[in-house]
C-alpha cells in the first residue's frame, strides 16, 4: 500500500471518528434532565438508556456479575444477623471497600462493561466516580430498607449516582424529621418511579436529611438491578483479609 493511500485511509478515519464524536455529544446534549426538589432535596433524573441500551446491559449483567455469598450476603439488624433481601456485589478501584450495618463489602476489579457505564455517567454528569454498588431485586418480594447513604467512606458533598435497569420500581424518600411515632414535623414524603435505563442523581445535601427505600410491590414479577456509583474516600482502603 503506497503512501498515498495509507494518508487518505488516515484522514478517512480521522473523520470518521470526529463525526462519530460529534454525534455522541449531539446526543448527550439532548438529553432533557428533571429536577425533583423539597426542603434540603436535590436530586435529577433522566433516562440515560435507550430501552434496547438497558436491555442489552441487563444481559450483560445476567452473564458477568458475580453476587456475594456467605457472610457478605447478610446483614446485622438490632444485633441480629439477617440475609439481605436481594443480591449484592461491589467493584471499584484496587483495595477499595464498603461498610454499612457491620458489614465490609470489598470491591471487586472493574470489568469492562461496568467501566463503560461509569465512563458515561461521568461524562453526562462531570463528576468522577471510583466504586459502585449493584443490587439485584428478583423480583417486588425483594426490597431495600429506609436509610441514607451517610457513611464515612463517601466523599463529603460529593452526589451519588445510581442507574436503574429492569423493572421500573418506586424510590421513596422520607424526611429524617418525619419519621416514626415521635416525628418532630409532618413532610410529605416524595415519590420517584425509576424507570429502565434511567439515572438518579442524589445531589448534596439529600443524604443529609432524607432516607430513601425501594419498598416491596409483591405484584411485580420481573428483575431490577440498581447500580449506584459513588466515589469513596482513602478510608475505604481496609484490610479485610483477617
Amino acid at each position: 500500500m503506497d503512501a498515498f493511500v495509507l494518508r487518505t485511509k488516515r484522514k478517512r478515519d480521522e473523520s470518521e471518528r470526529e463525526s462519530e464524536d460529534k454525534n455522541k455529544l449531539a446526543k448527550l446534549n439532548k438529553l432533557k434532565w428533571r429536577k425533583l426538589s423539597g426542603e434540603n432535596l436535590d436530586c435529577d433524573y433522566i433516562v440515560l438508556y435507550s430501552k434496547e441500551e438497558a436491555d442489552e446491559l441487563l444481559i450483560k449483567c445476567a452473564e458477568l456479575l458475580e453476587y456475594n455469598t456467605g457472610q457478605l450476603a447478610k446483614v446485622k439488624v438490632f444485633g441480629k444477623w439477617h440475609d439481605i433481601p436481594r443480591k449484592q456485589v461491589a467493584y471499584g478501584d484496587a483495595g477499595l471497600s464498603y461498610k454499612f450495618s457491620s458489614t465490609i463489602v470489598p470491591a471487586r476489579p472493574w470489568i469492562p462493561f461496568l467501566k463503560d457505564i461509569r465512563d458515561k455517567i461521568s461524562e453526562v454528569t462531570k463528576h468522577e466516580f471510583n466504586f459502585v454498588l449493584i443490587n439485584r431485586y428478583k423480583d417486588g418480594h425483594d426490597h431495600m430498607g429506609e436509610h441514607r447513604d451517610d457513611e464515612e467512606d463517601l466523599v463529603p458533598g460529593h452526589p451519588i449516582a445510581s442507574l436503574s435497569l429492569g423493572q421500573p420500581r418506586d424510590f421513596v424518600f422520607r424526611h429524617a424529621d418525619s419519621r416514626g411515632k415521635h416525628a418532630k414535623r409532618k413532610i410529605d414524603s416524595i415519590s420517584v418511579e425509576l424507570q429502565h435505563g434511567s439515572l438518579l442523581m442524589m445531589n448534596n445535601p439529600t443524604n443529609k436529611f432524607w432516607y430513601h427505600s425501594l419498598p416491596q410491590r409483591k405484584r411485580l414479577m420481573n428483575v431490577r438491578i440498581n447500580m449506584t456509583f459513588r466515589k469513596m474516600t482513602q478510608l475505604a482502603k481496609r484490610d479485610i483479609s483477617c
